[in-house]
């Protein structure tokens, strides 16, 4: 059997609003959350070929086992699912790595999403839709999003459950990525300690109808991150960043991604200005400018081999 090929860009994600509700007895929490696909991405090369199991490559390598990766474990969940490939065929995984780890930007849940589309593209007999987000939601919260084709859309439950959103107009943003991130474990010991001592109030749902969700001013006035107070006290450096994107860019929307340390600003009007600027925050603090902007749609698989054809 001939070998099989494709390549795939794992797009990160920002959390354009985030809310934790109620706490499962499992240990899972309840989100809502909008999420909003952005140009930047790990490059996925996959391949169906000779062997067995699953060989994995990172580049720059990241501090995690291969067979706990999100994307060997995606391949993994996928060919349990579909049976398919065949046991005496290996899937080879390469990614190249340019979303920060642990960030808050899903950059795992992302490459896994990728692996996922990818690996659904290859199969003669592709999974309908909804079986691939039933695999991905078993991976974690951000991945069902991830593996969809929407560039933004409103997400509950474990954050399996999506409402696709119009694509908003594309807006310019300027991301400050840190060296070190959030365990999002952590994270979420520290909401709930602020919520026992009645420091910040649940705030509950907010369901919006898809109009609003679409205009950038409606989401500007309501978006909220419950991550971001308790956060902002454990890392002092991530809410003087934030204080300092505020202050350079007061019309801008500024919020921590996910349970951080990621801060973003999105730009009503080109950034130049921001992007020319000196830079906006605390020379202490050890992080990294990156300019990206919104994404309207969401590419095809490139399937390589045995043709040359999206899909």
């Amino acid at each position: 059997m001939s070998e099989l090929h494709a390549q795939v860009q794992a797009w990160a994600k920002i959390n354009l609003d985030l809310r934790i509700l109620a706490r499962e007895e499992s240990g899972f929490h309840q989100i809502e959350t909008i999420f909003q696909r952005i140009s930047l991405a790990d490059a996925i090369d996959l391949r169906v070929t000779t062997g067995a199991g699953i060989a994995l490559t990172c580049a720059p390598p990241v501090n995690v086992p291969a067979s706990r990766n999100l994307a060997y474990r995606a391949a993994a969940a996928y060919r349990a699912a579909a049976e398919w490939p065949a046991s005496d065929r290996c899937i080879q995984i390469a990614i190249t790595k340019h979303i920060p780890t642990g960030a808050g930007l899903g950059g795992g849940s992302a490459d896994a999403g990728a692996v996922l589309r990818a690996l659904n593209a290859l199969n003669p007999a592709p999974l309908p839709a909804t079986t691939l987000l039933t695999i991905a939601a078993t991976l974690g919260a951000d991945v069902p999003f991830l593996t969809s084709e929407r560039a933004a859309a409103l997400a509950w439950g474990r954050g399996e459950r999506l409402f696709a959103l119009p694509p908003l107009p594309r807006r310019e943003l300027l991301l400050a990525t840190f060296r070190d991130g959030v365990n999002t474990a952590l994270a979420y010991r520290a909401l709930a300690e602020w919520r026992a001592r009645g420091d910040v109030a649940a705030v509950g749902s907010v369901m919006h109808d898809a109009p609003t969700l679409g205009d950038w001013n409606s989401i500007t006035q309501f978006a909220r991150n419950d991550f971001e107070g308790p956060v902002f006290a454990l890392r002092p450096d991530i809410l003087a960043v934030h204080r300092a994107l505020s202050s350079s860019a007061p019309t801008a929307l500024v919020r921590m991604s996910g349970s951080g340390a990621t801060v973003f600003a999105i730009f009503a009007t080109p950034s130049s200005a921001v992007a020319n600027a000196p830079t906006p925050w605390p020379a202490s603090a050890q992080i990294t400018p990156v300019h990206a902007a919104t994404l309207q749609q969401v590419p095809a698989v490139a399937i390589l081999a045995p043709t040359s054809r999206p899909r």
